[in-house]
């Protein structure tokens, strides 16, 4: 199975940070920053910019990248690498009437740090990244639901 390259949105407004919950129906109560699967032939910028509209309904300017994770599934061989990038909204606002319309992401906010901690989210490492400016990488994380 080949290895799967996503693209993640690091977007912090006012010291929150935006995540998005990708199981349909409430499936899980994970968090994760938004993005997906790239799409051949598009910058990763470009898969990422259309990711974000399209499970946010907000408009993003691409920045720097700012963490590079890898999660996999030894039992089904399934691998990921994922690039998170700063991102700047230019355009919208979170709207619990958006729809995505692949209909993946139903839940979508904005969280400080200290609700992060009541909250699963993944990679280990988003906080530290979101809110502390730094780079980061996390190889390897186990998949989980």
């Amino acid at each position: 199975m080949p290895i799967r390259i996503a693209t993640r949105a690091v977007i912090v407004i006012e010291n929150r940070l935006l995540l998005v919950n990708a199981f349909p129906g409430e499936q899980s109560d994970l968090w994760c920053a938004p993005g997906g699967g790239v799409e051949p032939h598009a910058s990763l910028p470009d898969n990422l910019a259309r990711e974000v509209h399209e499970e946010t309904g907000l408009t993003i300017k691409v920045g720097p990248p700012c963490l590079v994770n890898e999660f996999h599934n030894p039992d089904t061989g399934f691998h990921q690498v994922e690039v998170f990038f700063r991102c700047t909204v230019t355009d919208g606002v979170l709207s619990d009437n958006w729809l995505d319309p692949e209909a993946i992401v139903t839940r979508r906010r904005f969280v400080t740090h200290e609700e992060m901690q009541s909250l699963r989210f993944k990679p280990d490492s988003l906080p530290h990244v979101a809110f502390s400016r730094g780079m980061g990488y996390d190889p390897l994380e186990r998949l989980v639901k």
